[in-house]
């Protein structure tokens, strides 16, 4: 790393920009209730709300690796006609207005829509404004982060290794379950640690496909939005702090992964 001083034409826009993310920040913690942060966060309703999202994002980052996992190995192994236009509408919801997915998704998967009028004759199932709904949305949204996350693994592994397996007479199943993924195995962390707490984030497309039911399909979130909306500010405060304290976790255990940090 170079010794001289930086130039302050790229030290002042860069000091804005941290402020653009630090003043929200600080203006939240100062402004938190401290004396009351305890029995807002005791309440019932914030209790139902936080049980719901760590249910429903630990169930959405499941869902996401066990689909995920194998589709960012095709992508990142498999050439096939159309792949990169399937990773971009993979990773469309990484920047698709969340409210336009869940719209996405009623029309997908509501009673009437192009999936849900099957699933709803055929079993019985319904999905908006279910539980089931809410992970499904948060999978909608959370998914990119771990295929991204694990594609980029498999495209920086060694591939002698793989061949070396399956040289001494290993089947292709057996290099992928032996070499292959404990070779991965911090992207995919990485990529899970990212999706839960997206998952965990998430509001857009759940309010808009599962509502916002207490105890059913009420996440934190949704819970702070309610309490603005009831003119309960600390208590939006209050849950928000647990939503930035999470994601701050997040963000720390994996600085040295995501953002080269020592």
């Amino acid at each position: 790393m170079s010794a001289r001083r930086p130039p302050v034409v790229l030290v002042a826009p860069a000091a804005l920009g941290a402020l653009v993310v630090i003043v929200p920040l600080a203006a939240l913690v100062q402004r938190a209730p401290w004396d009351e942060v305890g029995r807002q966060l005791g309440s019932d309703a914030a209790r139902d709300a936080l049980r719901l999202s760590l249910l429903t994002s630990t169930a959405a980052t499941v869902i996401a690796m066990v689909v995920g996992v194998p589709l960012a190995w095709v992508l990142a192994r498999v050439a096939f006609p159309g792949r990169t236009v399937v990773r971009a509408v993979v990773t469309l919801p990484m920047v698709l207005p969340p409210v336009a997915g869940g719209v996405a998704l009623l029309l997908a998967f509501g009673r009437r829509g192009l999936v849900g009028g099957w699933l709803d004759d055929t079993f019985g199932i319904t999905l908006p404004f279910t539980t089931a709904g809410v992970v499904l949305a948060q999978t909608f949204v959370a998914l990119p982060f771990l295929v991204l996350a694990v594609e980029s693994g498999f495209r920086g592994l060694d591939g002698r290794l793989e061949d070396a397996a399956a040289t001494l007479g290993a089947r292709p199943l057996h290099v992928f379950r032996r070499v292959t993924l404990p070779l991965v195995a911090p992207a995919v962390a990485a990529g899970a640690a990212l999706c839960w707490a997206r998952a965990l984030g998430e509001f857009g497309a759940t309010i808009t496909f599962a509502g916002n039911f207490r105890g059913v399909t009420q996440t934190m979130p949704s819970a702070v939005f309610l309490e603005l909306e009831s003119g309960n500010p600390d208590g939006a405060v209050a849950l928000s702090l647990v939503l930035l304290a999470v994601s701050l976790a997040i963000l720390l255990a994996l600085r040295g992964r995501l953002l080269g940090a020592r």
